[in-house]
């Protein structure tokens, strides 16, 4: 069974987020920190991989993206300081 991340990028501690799904986490990390991919990520430099979680089903995925994206900020703040308080970039982690 493949299986499917929830990321979140952020552009710096305290700075711009983003939320993602993927069923290729290192390589959607990659694109977005090569600035291949147009739109928020790029416009604000948000390539810092600070959370992700794994999933077994893109249905579990995209339900837990949609849910954390109508979080307040405060909310995915904590969720990122709670495992990750020095907001490391963790792309290396994955992709090594």
């Amino acid at each position: 069974m493949a299986t499917c991340h929830v990321y979140i990028l952020a552009s710096r501690p305290g700075g711009a987020l983003y939320v993602g799904v993927t069923s290729d986490l290192v390589r959607r990390v990659y694109e977005h920190k090569q600035g291949v991919i147009a739109g928020h990520t790029k416009r604000y430099n948000i390539k810092r991989l600070v959370h992700f979680e794994e999933f077994s089903s893109i249905r579990e995925a995209i339900q837990r993206e949609k849910n954390i994206k109508r979080w307040p900020r405060v909310y995915k703040t904590r969720l990122i300081a709670e495992a990750n308080p020095e907001w490391r970039d963790l792309y290396d982690e994955i992709a090594g």
